[in-house]
């Protein structure tokens, strides 16, 4: 039997999905609440899945000829000031560093992105075409004075990986912005089994001081989407505003042609918001810390531990992330605590399945039993992995697709947008996009490469320009 007294306490997601994600977030011991009001502690178990998506993305990154490297984390205030349309993104959400020494020199800013940093620094070591392109990337934490927190999703302090790059011409660094989008997609399809929807942002959604932004976005199980990471194309702006020149082989002097892309722990987030049920968190296997548990029945028994123990060792030395659960707690226990922690794959193995050279074997997310001979198991674990993550996906993106509809009248968009889910609507541009935001509190998400749905906009009456997919958001 499942001991039920552990997810009992999570409050159903149709109930109540903001606590029922906060119940997770603390009861899987993804995180814990620090005394510092909006940041977070990240717990082991939270922080291996972030670690694992580290894996996949660094190696992708390293692959595709990306440096790792680390910036300072202040930013001096006068250099801060350079980029004007920067510093209007980001001056509202800024933190300053004082000290206790009572030096009155220039103010730090802790930094909220560091696009500053990587072109003080480019300026610094770019004087040729031979010394181009350059593709950096680092890891770190920043910080942004948010005003309402939620863990992994929005937060005074969070990490990330962000991507600096500069190019000779503009075709390459255009080049450069999609191929990183493209290596997000594919984070989403092969290890998070999220289908991410990747497109344009509008000029109102775009990064300040970008040129074009892209984003790849997930849709969560409550209907609300979330940004889950964006690739920008920054052209010359910031090459211009910082100097970072460069001669070219024909002798003229010429500006760095930028980008920029980051994902971050939010990703966290929209793997627990998108898999997740009412008891607890489902862990696309890929990506969980733990793949396998083993829990012995029977434990005593000296031949039920010599082949967990067995098992144990056989499955690690292939490479799964594998537990053996030889605790003294009973095993409906174990089964209700993995359960809600989302291990994708528990094997029992009991005396009388023993008896008869066999496990049992459950998948976390659809609950399904079955035997495999002992000998076999070793053998059959991608089989049962690589089915768990590709159903995982299919459900993720029906979801999707159930929940994407077309509005081609503005009371049904609204009508809509109160039962959730992405709407497109071709609209006439920013103007609706004001009106849409104030009436209904929808955004624009991306902008969607489809033909006009309706020749007017539903929302302005005047000309649609572009089709446009909506949602609330994160």
């Amino acid at each position: 039997m499942m001991d039920k007294k552990l997810v009992e306490t999570i409050t159903a997601r149709d109930k109540d999905f903001a606590q029922w994600y906060t119940d997770l977030c603390i009861k899987a011991e993804l995180m814990d609440y620090s005394d510092a009001k909006g940041f977070i502690i990240y717990r082991p178990y939270g922080y291996a899945i972030w670690e694992n998506i580290q894996k996949y993305l660094d190696q992708k990154f390293k692959d595709t000829g990306h440096e790792n490297v680390y910036m300072p984390m202040v930013i001096s205030e006068s250099l801060f000031q350079k980029e004007k349309d920067h510093v209007q993104g980001f001056a509202p959400e800024t933190a300053f560093m004082t000290t206790s020494s009572g030096d009155e020199g220039e103010k730090l800013i802790i930094r909220p992105t560091s696009e500053v940093l990587f072109c003080q620094h480019y300026a610094k070591i770019v004087s040729s075409y031979r010394d181009l392109p350059k593709k950096y990337n680092q890891w770190c934490s920043v910080v942004r004075w948010e005003k309402t927190t939620r863990p992994f999703l929005r937060g005074k302090e969070f990490l990330w990986q962000e991507g600096h790059t500069i190019h000779r011409t503009e075709t390459e660094a255009r080049a450069e912005t999609l191929d990183m989008l493209d290596i997000y997609n594919k984070l989403g399809k092969d290890l998070l089994a999220i289908p991410f929807v990747t497109g344009r942002k509008t000029e109102k959604e775009k990064f300040a001081g970008a040129v074009e932004t892209y984003a790849i976005e997930a849709l969560m199980h409550d209907g609300k989407a979330l940004q889950s990471g964006t690739s920008h194309y920054f052209g010359d702006g910031f090459a211009k505003a910082f100097d970072i020149k460069y001669q070219d082989n024909d002798n003229q002097v010429k500006n760095v042609f930028q980008t920029s892309w980051g994902v971050s722990t939010r990703l966290i987030g929209a793997v627990i918001m998108v898999h997740g049920d009412d008891e607890g968190l489902v862990l696309p296997p890929f990506v969980a810390p733990t793949q396998i548990v083993i829990i012995p029945i029977q434990s005593q028994k000296p031949e039920v531990m010599a082949a967990a123990n067995d098992l144990y060792a056989a499955l690690k030395a292939n490479g799964y992330r594998v537990k053996l659960d030889d605790s003294n707690r009973t095993p409906g226990w174990k089964f209700a605590e993995y359960e809600m922690k989302g291990v994708p794959v528990r094997i029992e193995i009991g005396p009388r399945d023993l008896a008869n050279g066999q496990i049992t074997i459950t998948t976390r997310h659809n609950r399904s039993k079955q035997t495999v001979a002992l000998e076999s198991v070793v053998e059959s674990m991608p089989t049962v992995l690589q089915s768990m993550h590709d159903e995982l996906y299919e459900k993720a993106l029906a979801h999707v697709n159930a929940n994407t509809f077309t509005a081609t009248s503005y009371d049904d968009f609204k009508v809509q947008i109160e039962k959730g889910g992405y709407i497109k609507m071709s609209v006439a541009g920013e103007e609706a996009e004001l009106i849409i935001k104030a009436d209904v509190q929808a955004t624009a998400r991306v902008i969607l490469n489809e033909p006009l749905i309706t020749e007017i906009c539903p929302v302005t009456g005047k000309k649609a320009t572009q089709t446009i997919l909506f949602a609330r958001a994160y």
